[in-house]
């Protein structure tokens, strides 16, 4: 067979399949860009990263200073905040002073802080603010910090630590370890 003669080259058929095939190499074109931006986007802060930038707005400790202990047990769990370097009294005087007033928001339902850091969808959160006198609360000083024991005897709010516990671990990376 050979070449088309002109007619048939410009013959509206073959025009509409030039725009049908251009249409869809710019609709290919566009597809490309929103995959692009998309993939940019997921390139943006690590969940970790977020975490840490909210976390130094509220905590008045350095967390790249600090190191966090989540040790879930059977009635709850105790929540640990250690300078790493022991001796460095400024971190442990502010560990200490924050946990402190924490236990204290904590016991009157208010779980606000934790929220500003990790999100008010945080796995167990919406419980421990509505747990009252089932959960009890209660502060010490340990060797470089402080820990905060939480306590219940309902395994719904015991359950709702747990899981509010394993966001934390989750969200503090390398700067937290379970025990």
């Amino acid at each position: 067979m050979g070449a088309m003669p002109n007619e048939q080259r410009s013959s509206p058929l073959v025009k509409r399949r030039r725009w049908v095939v251009l249409a869809g190499v710019a609709a290919a074109g566009v597809v490309v860009g929103v995959i692009a931006v998309a993939l940019a986007e997921e390139d943006g802060p690590s969940r970790q990263e977020v975490v840490a930038e909210r976390g130094a707005s509220v905590m008045p400790f350095d967390l790249e200073a600090t190191s966090h202990v989540f040790h879930p047990t059977r009635t709850g769990g105790v929540q640990t905040v250690v300078a790493d370097d022991r001796a460095d009294r400024d971190q442990v005087t502010r560990v200490r002073a924050h946990l402190r007033e924490e236990a204290k928001r904590f016991h009157e339902g208010d779980f606000g802080d934790p929220a500003a850091i990790h999100g008010h969808d945080m796995p167990g959160l919406d419980v421990l603010e509505e747990a009252g006198g089932a959960l009890e609360i209660t502060y010490r000083d340990v060797t470089g910090g402080a820990e905060l024991t939480f306590r219940s005897e309902d395994p719904t709010v015991v359950a709702a630590l747990h899981n509010w516990f394993e966001a934390q671990l989750s969200d503090h990376g390398e700067h937290a370890r379970p025990r």
